[in-house]
């Protein structure tokens, strides 16, 4: 399974040539995140109450521009769960034309920050959206 969060690029996200700029797609990117764990059931307001799920790793790739106005679709596939993280994708696309692919950990932490098991149920959510293919 996937989770797909759609994003029409707008005025603030673009530099002075009309295209977006870098660190704006890192915005859509958690903004991406945010929304799947709102999906799964564990929203960041409850979530971030007693912990959280910050970045530890993050990869990207940039395959072409994207301009002021395109319909962007942000696509999150997990890769895999261990005891504190969450290794996933997310393949963004305009026009089925890639823009933007990003590879990340979250990594579970308790209120002090340390890296903690996954409860039961927020392992559970997560789980369907692993990519079982080999």
């Amino acid at each position: 399974m996937t989770f797909t969060y759609k994003q029409k690029v707008l005025f603030k996200y673009c530099d002075p040539a009309g295209i977006v700029f870098f660190p704006r797609y890192f915005e859509m990117m958690n903004d991406c995140v945010e929304a799947f764990f709102d999906q799964i059931g564990h929203p960041f307001e409850t979530l971030h109450k007693d912990g959280g799920v910050p970045t530890g790793k993050i990869e990207a790739r940039f395959h072409a521009p994207s301009r002021h106005g395109d319909h962007l679709s942000l696509t999150l596939t997990g890769k895999r769960i261990t005891r504190s993280t969450f290794d996933f994708t997310i393949v963004t696309t305009c026009d089925g034309a890639p823009r933007m692919t990003y590879a990340a950990t979250l990594i579970f932490i308790d209120a002090h920050g340390k890296s903690t098991p996954w409860t039961d149920d927020l392992r559970a959510a997560l789980t369907p959206y692993l990519n079982n293919e080999a």
